[in-house]
């Protein structure tokens, strides 16, 4: 089986970007699941007899989705054909695509990580890719880019459940209760600041080989909590978090990191040798002007006593 599947990669691999013609047919077909599954949907409903409660649950944005790593595909890519007529077939989620039917590979990486992760060992019987990914609106952090955008989306996912008690107690063991989060965070400073410019998965996934990030999502006590892991010349977000942007902007006007500037200043890491060097060299001549005036006013009051003397 292992020989069948590293002979057979295209099997395995995501389809090739639609044409312009297929693009229309399937914003075409798209538009006829959201005249339904939309907010005009739900405040005009097309068709009579639709339970608009249940109904609030499966709405989809389009600006949201057309923007999104799926929103080239055709709804029907993953909802099958129980889904094209209405009322659905009564067994319709049966037929749902999952994940690993395009992303086989990524899934089994993926699987060996989160095996190994807090969420696992708690709640691996309510988790699925789509418990954090949300298919009609993830972006992958390659094609968003910007450091602001990566950080809002990527943090929501963890925010959502961990800064709210109702989502929360969906997820968690019976009788488990939600941890402050600002609390247990208490020992970072400005937490609600590092949380607008970096990822909860920067401390939280491991980061001694400054590898692409894990979903091996590790508890409070193997979390990072090294100030320096971050704020230092070899800071390990120039390899997680900017590690999207351009390789040119790695070394752009002479800073270590400078990368980091276009978004955030993070003490330690964003430093300019050259500017270094000089303020080193300004300090140093600081403190050798005045030993050397101290000197100089020592050796003439000695002289003016002995003249005096004298």
């Amino acid at each position: 089986m292992l020989l069948a599947f590293l002979a057979a990669p295209a099997a395995f691999a995501e389809d090739p970007p639609p044409t312009p013609e297929e693009l229309v047919k399937i914003r075409a077909a798209n538009d006829a699941c959201l005249t339904c599954h939309s907010e005009a949907g739900l405040k005009k409903p097309p068709k009579e007899g639709l339970d608009l409660k249940k109904l609030r649950n499966h709405l989809v944005d389009l600006g949201t989705y057309t923007t999104s790593d799926h929103g080239q595909m055709a709804c029907s890519k993953c909802h099958g054909d129980g889904y094209d007529d209405h009322p659905h077939a009564p067994k319709a989620r049966e037929d749902l695509a999952e994940c690993q039917d395009c992303h086989a590979r990524k899934a089994m990486r993926i699987e060996r990580q989160f095996d190994k992760s807090v969420h696992a060992e708690n709640l691996s019987d309510k988790f699925t890719c789509a418990t954090c990914h949300d298919p009609h609106v993830m972006t992958l952090a390659a094609n968003l880019r910007d450091p602001h955008k990566i950080v809002a989306q990527d943090n929501k996912i963890c925010l959502d459940c961990h800064d709210s008690d109702i989502a929360f107690a969906k997820m968690a063991p019976e009788k488990k209760k939600r941890p402050a989060i600002d609390d247990i965070h208490s020992w970072l400073p400005n937490t609600r600041l590092h949380w607008k410019a970096v990822r909860c998965i920067e401390c939280h996934t491991p980061t001694e080989d400054k590898l692409s990030l894990s979903h091996e999502i590790q508890n409070k006590e193997k979390a990072e909590k090294k100030c320096a892991t971050c704020h230092s010349a070899n800071s390990s977000l120039n390899a997680r978090l900017y590690r999207h942007l351009a390789k040119e902007e790695q070394n752009k006007y002479g800073f270590l990191n400078s990368v980091m500037l276009s978004s955030s200043y993070v003490v330690g890491a964003t430093r300019n040798p050259t500017l270094d060097m000089i303020l080193i060299g300004l300090f140093v001549a600081t403190v050798v002007g005045v030993i050397g005036h101290g000197i100089v006013r020592a050796l003439m009051n000695s002289l003016r006593r002995r003249k005096n003397h004298d």
